[in-house]
């Protein structure tokens, strides 16, 4: 009876630093989680939103979401909202232009996914005003999916 309570005692201690050392590691893991949180916070706030749409399908597609044009330190970029979704379609890009006009010159590239949040950087070239709509585009059947006009 006296060696098992001597064993409980040890196995209590032993579990007393185990959860000392965990709780001390989470309070330094915690600091850790919030340094890069700070960083990205200011670095969005030198992101300017100049203007905003909403999709609206195309040729038979659903594309819905919000897409802004934002103003960062290093120029322009598209930002879809975690909104986004396209139903599907084969070989989508994405493009900025005017009157549901797509030139593969205004390509921003491949559309990253059919849902959620992404980022597409305009070229330096890239204007203020220039360009009023964002597309999402099939290449491979030359049909507009999305268009959204920018306001």
């Amino acid at each position: 009876m006296a060696h098992t309570t001597t064993l409980l005692k040890l196995f209590g201690t032993a579990a007393i630093a185990l959860t000392l050392t965990a709780c001390s590691n989470a309070s330094t893991d915690a600091a850790d989680v919030r340094t890069p949180a700070t960083a990205a916070q200011s670095v969005a706030s030198n992101v300017q939103a100049i203007s905003q749409g909403t999709f609206s399908g195309r040729s038979d597609h659903i594309t819905t979401g919000k897409v802004t044009l934002e103003k960062t330190t290093t120029g322009y970029q598209l930002s879809f909202s975690s909104d986004f979704e396209l139903d599907g379609a084969p070989d989508p890009v994405v493009a900025i232009g005017n009157g549901e006009t797509y030139q593969a010159a205004n390509k921003l590239g491949k559309l990253k996914n059919r849902t959620g949040e992404q980022l597409y950087t305009l070229p330096a070239s890239f204007t203020l005003g220039q360009f009023s709509q964002v597309y999402v585009w099939c290449e491979q059947f030359s049909v507009p999916l999305g268009v959204a006009d920018l306001s």
